[in-house]
C-alpha cells in the first residue's frame, strides 16, 4: 500500500513545488532611473540595458553582411510561383480573384547579399546619394527586404508606407520626406501615376515587378519620372560596382509613416542604433532560433514589428517564406479551391501575428467544431478542458502520455492549418485577449509570446517568457528598455495605488527613437531627456506591474470618456471585451459628456450571424437587409450582455442602442489600420448620420 501513496504523493508535491517556483520567479525587478517620478522596472536578467547582442555590430547592415557570410549556402528568402490567377463570381454577383500558386523557390544568403550589393551600386550610379532617402510603397515580399538591405549599403534612409495608405496621406508622407526616388509594385505604381502631379521631389521609381502599367509609362514618356524596375537596377549595379557607404550606428535607417488612428500619419525616425537593440533582445529571449527555423512573413514590413521579426531571423540564419494574409491557409479568400495555403506548403516553425487574426483563427476552430457537432465537438472540448486543468496547476490536467492522445486524436488537425509545425509565435501590435490567448497556445501546442511597444519605441518595451503561463499581460521589460509608471491624478491612477502599482506607461532605452521627421512640436510632448540622458517616450497607454515585474495593460488615457454625469468610461477596454461576442467582427464604442448612456457600431461577423438565422427560420435576400431585421439587433444586444456579463463590466458600460453593419472594415476602407486597429475618428466621420441617430431615437 505504501508504494502506492508514494507514488501519488511524491509526483504531486514535485508538481505543487514545480508551480509555487514558477510563480515566484522574478521576471522583472525595481531599478534606480532618472527623469520624472514613478515607479521603475528592468529586465531581472540584464543589470544593464542591452544594445547590440553581437560583438563588433552595431547596424542592421552590418548584421545582415555578418548574417550572410556565416550562413551563405542556407536558405533565406522563399516565393511562391504564380502559376494561374483565375476570376469566381459569386451568387451576388460580385467578382473575386483567386490565385492558383505552386512551391516555394528559394535564395540562399549568399545570392541574397550578392543581390543587395548590386541593388546598392545601382542606386549609387542612378546618383541617389547617402542623403536623399527613398521610400518603399509595396506590400510584403522578398523585393521589399532586398531593396530595404540595398539602401542600408548605402547609408540611404528608408521611408516606409503602408500599401494600403490612402491618397491623402501617401503624397503627404513623400512630400514632406522629400524623396527622390519610390521602390514600389505595379499595383501601387498605378496610384503613384494617380497622384504624379501632386508629388514633388520624386524623380526616379523603381518597380518591383517587370510588367509597369500603361500609365507609368506615359509618366515616364512625359520625363516626369524615370521608371527602371529593380532587375534593371542591380544589372546596373553588377555592371558598375561601388564600394558600400556603410552606416553609423547613431544614423537614420528608417522614416517610418505610422497609419494612426487620427489626423495624418507622424513619420517616426528610427536610427540603426535604435532598431539594433531590439533585434538583439529578441534574439537574446527567443534563444532556440537557429538555422533549421523557417518564419512565415505576411504582416506589413511598413511595421516595425515585421521589419524587426524578419532581422532577427535572418541574423539567426533562419529561413523566411513570404506569404499574404489572403493566402495564408488552404480556406484564405484567394486561395483557389484545391490550392493549398501558405503555411501548408512552407510548414512555418515561427510566426508573428497582431491579435485579429489571431482572433479570426480562433473563431474559425471554433466555428469548425460547433458545425461537426455530435462527438467531436465532445471530445474537443473535454480534451481542451483538460489542457486548461493541467495549465491551470491542477494535477488532474492532461499530461503525459494523455497529451500526446489529444494532440493526436484532436489538436493534430488544428495545428495542420498552420503547417503542423508551429513551435513559437509572437503577438504584438495591440492586446491579446486572454481567452484567445489561451486557445491558440493549447491548439498549436505552442507558446505564444505577447510583446508590448510602438513605433516609437521600435517595437520594444516588455516581453512574455516561454515560461510564463499566464494570460492577460505582456511580459516584463526587454533587455533594452526600462519602465516606468507614473502618476496620472486624473484617472485615478497611482503608482501608489495597491495591490499594483498603475500609472502611465514611460518606455526608456536604446531603442527609443529619435522624435517625429519635421514635427518638433508633438515630438517635445512625448519624447523627454532626463538628467542622466536617458531618453523617454511617454505612451499614453495605462498599465499595472504584477508582483513578478510583468506589466498588464488596462487603459489608455485617450480612450478615456467622461459621460454626463461625470462617470469614466474606457473605450478600448470595453471595446476588447464586447469583441469576443461570436456575432461581432469589430466594434467601435462611442460616448461624450452629453450623454448619460454609451452607443456601439457593430460589425456583424456573417458567417455566424446567417448561420443563427438559418437555425431561426429567419428570411433575408442579402446579409444587409439581415442587419437591419430587429430580432437580429435583440440577438446580438442579447450576445453583448452576455460578453459584458463575463467580463465584469459596469451598467453603464455596457452600449444602450447599437448599430449593425454587414460591410467589414479593412485597411482599405480607411477605417481600421494596416495592423487592424481602429481609426475611430475614421469611424465617427463615415459614420456620422448613424451615430447621430443612435443619440436621437
Amino acid at each position: 500500500m505504501i508504494p502506492y501513496i508514494v507514488a501519488i504523493l511524491v509526483p504531486l508535491i514535485i508538481t505543487l513545488l514545480y508551480q509555487k517556483s514558477k510563480n515566484a520567479k522574478k521576471r522583472g525587478v525595481p531599478v534606480d532611473v532618472g527623469g520624472e517620478p514613478g515607479y521603475a522596472i528592468r529586465n531581472a536578467q540584464f543589470p544593464t540595458l542591452l544594445e547590440t547582442a553581437w560583438e563588433g555590430v552595431s547596424t542592421l547592415a552590418q548584421l545582415f553582411e555578418m548574417a550572410c557570410k556565416k550562413h551563405g549556402h542556407k536558405c533565406l528568402l522563399g516565393t511562391r510561383t504564380l502559376i494561374s490567377k483565375d476570376t469566381e463570381v459569386s451568387a451576388n454577383g460580385r467578382s473575386f480573384e483567386k490565385l492558383h500558386l505552386g512551391e516555394y523557390e528559394w535564395l540562399t544568403y549568399g545570392q541574397v547579399f550578392e543581390k543587395v550589393c548590386n541593388f546598392a551600386s545601382g542606386l549609387a550610379h542612378l546618383g541617389l546619394r547617402s542623403e536623399e532617402r527613398v521610400a518603399i510603397f509595396a506590400d510584403t515580399r522578398a523585393e521589399w527586404f532586398i531593396s530595404l538591405q540595398g539602401c542600408f549599403r548605402r547609408n540611404v534612409s528608408v521611408v516606409t508606407i503602408y500599401a494600403s495608405l490612402g491618397e491623402e496621406a501617401l503624397c503627404y508622407s513623400l512630400n514632406e520626406t522629400e524623396v527622390t526616388a519610390v521602390i514600389c509594385g505595379a499595383k501601387e505604381l498605378k496610384k503613384l501615376a494617380e497622384v504624379s502631379g501632386q508629388l514633388e521631389t520624386v524623380k526616379y521609381i523603381i518597380c518591383m515587378d517587370d510588367e509597369t502599367p500603361s500609365s507609368a509609362s506615359s509618366m515616364a514618356q512625359s520625363g516626369r519620372w524615370r521608371v527602371v524596375s529593380v532587375a534593371d537596377v542591380e544589372k546596373l549595379g553588377r555592371e558598375n560596382p561601388v564600394d558600400a557607404a556603410l552606416p553609423l550606428s547613431e544614423d537614420v535607417a528608417v522614416i517610418m509613416y505610422t497609419s494612426g488612428s487620427t489626423g495624418l500619419p507622424k513619420g517616426v525616425m528610427m536610427t540603426h542604433g535604435n532598431v539594433l537593440a531590439v533585434v538583439s533582445s529578441v534574439r537574446t529571449i527567443v534563444t532556440g532560433l537557429e538555422d533549421k527555423d523557417v518564419y512565415l512573413a505576411y504582416l506589413p514590413l511598413a511595421h516595425i514589428l515585421e521589419i524587426a521579426a524578419e532581422n532577427v531571423v535572418a541574423g539567426a540564419g533562419s529561413a523566411i517564406g513570404y506569404g499574404t494574409p489572403m493566402t495564408l491557409t488552404d480556406t484564405s479568400n484567394k486561395i483557389k479551391r484545391g490550392t493549398k495555403g501558405d503555411a501548408t506548403v512552407l510548414r512555418p516553425t515561427v510566426m508573428a501575428a497582431v491579435p485579429a487574426i489571431l482572433d479570426r483563427v480562433r473563431d474559425g476552430v471554433q466555428k469548425k467544431v460547433d458545425a461537426k457537432g455530435g462527438l467531436t465537438k465532445k471530445l474537443f472540448d473535454f480534451a481542451y478542458a483538460r489542457r486548461i486543468s493541467a495549465i491551470n496547476g491542477s494535477w488532474f490536467g492532461a499530461r503525459g502520455i494523455e497529451l500526446l492522445l489529444w494532440n493526436f486524436l484532436v489538436f493534430r488537425k488544428v495545428r495542420a492549418v498552420l503547417g503542423g509545425r508551429i513551435r513559437f509565435l509572437l503577438s504584438g501590435g495591440a492586446p491579446l485577449s486572454g481567452d484567445t490567448q489561451r486557445f491558440i497556445n493549447i491548439c498549436l501546442g505552442a507558446p505564444i509570446c505577447q510583446g508590448y511597444g510602438l513605433t516609437e519605441t521600435c517595437a520594444g518595451g516588455t516581453f512574455s517568457e516561454f515560461d510564463d503561463p499566464s494570460v492577460g499581460r505582456v511580459g516584463n521589460p526587454v533587455p533594452c528598455s526600462y519602465i516606468k509608471l507614473i502618476d496620472w491624478p486624473e484617472g485615478g491612477y497611482l503608482i501608489s495605488n495597491s495591490p499594483m502599482p498603475r500609472g502611465e506607461i514611460v518606455i526608456g532605452g536604446p531603442n527609443v527613437t529619435l522624435g517625429y521627421f519635421k514635427n518638433e512640436a508633438k515630438t517635445k510632448e512625448v519624447y523627454k531627456v532626463d538628467e542622466r540622458g536617458m531618453r523617454w517616450f511617454y505612451t499614453g497607454d495605462i498599465g499595472q506591474f504584477h508582483a513578478d515585474g510583468c506589466l498588464e495593460i488596462i487603459d489608455r488615457k485617450k480612450d478615456i470618456v467622461k459621460l454626463q454625469h461625470g462617470e469614466y468610461i474606457s473605450l478600448g477596454k470595453v471595446e476588447a471585451a464586447l469583441v469576443v461576442s461570436p456575432y461581432v467582427e469589430n466594434i467601435m464604442l462611442d460616448a461624450d459628456p452629453f450623454h448619460s448612456y454609451c452607443v456601439a457600431l457593430v460589425v456583424a461577423a456573417q458567417p455566424a450571424l446567417e448561420e443563427w438565422a438559418s437555425k431561426k427560420g429567419i428570411a433575408f435576400t442579402d446579409f444587409a437587409e439581415l442587419c437591419e431585421k430587429e430580432e437580429t439587433i435583440k440577438e446580438l444586444q442579447a450576445s453583448l450582455l452576455k460578453a459584458a456579463k463575463a467580463a465584469r463590466l459596469e451598467k453603464l458600460e455596457i452600449p444602450t442602442k447599437i448599430k449593425l453593419l454587414s460591410d467589414p472594415w479593412t485597411p482599405e476602407t480607411g477605417l481600421v489600420t494596416a495592423a487592424l486597429k481602429l481609426k475611430r475618428e475614421a469611424v465617427r466621420k463615415a459614420f456620422f448620420e448613424e451615430l447621430s441617430k443612435l443619440y436621437e431615437s
